[in-house]
């Protein structure tokens, strides 16, 4: 059950992600019309946060989770022996 929450988080938040990198593309910032009626308007910066900031947020979580991840892995592996064409460098 564990793993089919974390894939559902895990789609989730890459569908935040790939829409928080969309929107500038999305709507015309010189023109506030085309964000007026839009969630968080009608100015340009709540627009950009109500639809930008969850994706924002995912991007922090899953890089951290990746450095985590990465260092709990880290620990358990020994450093590999140095050769002698590593020393020259």
């Amino acid at each position: 059950m564990k793993k089919i929450a974390a894939t559902i988080g895990f789609l989730a938040g890459l569908y935040l992600i790939f829409r928080a990198a969309m929107e500038p593309f999305d709507i015309d910032m010189s023109d506030p019309a085309t964000y007026r009626n839009d969630w968080g308007g009608p100015s340009l910066f709540g627009v950009l946060l109500v639809h930008m900031g969850p994706g924002a947020v995912c991007l922090v979580l899953f890089v951290v989770l990746a450095v985590r991840r990465r260092k709990r892995a880290g620990a358990t592996i020994e450093p590999r022996p140095r050769r002698d064409d590593d020393q020259a460098r």
